[in-house]
């Protein structure tokens, strides 16, 4: 009977034990046990489609916003601010951020269906570039440039006025200035002689034809982008080439400034920039760019995946930090910014709003 009931305790002390370890859960040491570890998220990446002549400014714009915004990226894209927006409005692709160098292509191809709003917040004029070991370097000026242009042996180009705003702005420049120094015959000569561009007068407005441009690449290149002609510059591939102001200063080139009658940069002469127009392709058709002054425009489109960090972005661009670096880079900013449709509500104090 003592044995049974030895039997029956010891069972009922292993019994206790067993639920005891249950309750505690392992008996590893808990200095030896690993601790997880939390995955370090990925970086937010905004994605900013821009004109090519904005690569020297976006560049220092995207540092001070990325210091700003710890674990965010931004992506930038230049290109043709035609081709920025078509990658967009047909091909889908996201953009948090679009900025043109060209303002009314943003009313014209994305609103109402790719954005609702947009601002114009810097200006820019036209000049013609060159490096000291240009042919005639010591010798052209503004008021020969475009003989200069016409000697034997003179490489020259623009971008493609299919593609990029600096391409349909730069046989308006030309154009203009046959009044301007009384020669009609520049047009010809420097432009028509050389590619399939021609230009028509009806009614005191000239149309310039560059929807299939066939340039002879021997006198005249044509390249999709402007900055593109930049490196054949520096590199001797080209004598001149036809840039933005900001574009020569950030690039440290040479440049010829032209009268405000023809560079596009003064609205003192917008109604003279009105005269001309450039005709370009557009789908399986062709579009108009009538003249005006340089200005450019940005915006948050509608397939941003992003929309809050692009809102941010344009307000350092349009404030005091975005201010001074377009200043710094030629590129003379408009203060306060001008904006059209439902700006956000963040941007409305840096702006004026337009009907």
């Amino acid at each position: 009977m003592k044995q049974t009931n030895l039997m029956a305790f010891i069972a009922l002390i292993i019994a206790v034990a067993v639920l005891f370890c249950g309750c505690t859960g392992t008996t590893e040491d808990p200095a030896t046990t690993p601790t997880p570890t939390a995955t370090a998220a990925e970086d937010v990446q905004v994605k900013v489609f821009h004109a090519g002549s904005l690569t020297g400014p976006f560049e220092k714009v995207k540092a001070e916003f990325e210091a700003e915004h710890p674990g965010v990226t931004v992506l930038l894209e230049p290109a043709g601010s035609v081709d920025c927006i078509k990658k967009i409005t047909e091909n889908g692709k996201p953009a948090d951020v679009l900025a043109s160098a060209d303002y009314a292509l943003i009313p014209e191809m994305m609103l109402p269906d790719h954005a609702d709003w947009y601002l114009t917040f810097a200006k820019n004029r036209m000049v013609l570039t060159y490096t000291n070991e240009s042919k005639y370097a010591d010798e052209i000026a503004a008021e020969n440039w475009y003989e200069v242009l016409d000697r034997d042996g003179v490489r020259w180009g623009f971008s493609d006025p299919n593609s990029d705003p600096c391409g349909y702005r730069t046989p308006m420049v030309i154009q203009l200035a046959e009044t301007y120094y009384k020669n009609d015959r520049i047009f010809e000569t420097l432009v028509s002689e050389h590619s399939a561009i021609t230009v028509t007068e009806e009614n005191g407005t000239y149309t310039i034809h560059a929807a299939d441009p066939k340039p002879d690449s021997t006198t005249l290149t044509i390249r999709p982008k402007s900055v593109e002609l930049v490196q054949m510059v520096q590199a001797g591939g080209l004598d001149y080439a036809w840039e933005y102001r900001s574009v020569a200063v950030q690039n440290d080139l040479l440049f010829i400034e032209l009268p405000e009658e023809i560079d596009l940069s003064a609205v003192a002469f917008a109604d003279n920039y009105a005269t001309v127009q450039t005709e370009a392709k557009k789908g399986d058709g062709t579009t108009l760019y009538t003249g005006s002054p340089i200005v450019y425009g940005v915006t948050v489109p509608k397939i941003a995946e992003h929309p809050d960090l692009g809102v941010a972005f344009v307000e350092m661009l349009i404030g005091a930090t975005g201010q001074e670096i377009l200043e710094r880079d030629g590129q003379p900013p408009i203060v306060p910014a001008d904006g059209y449709g439902t700006v956000p509500a963040e941007l409305q104090s840096l702006v004026t709003v337009n009907p």
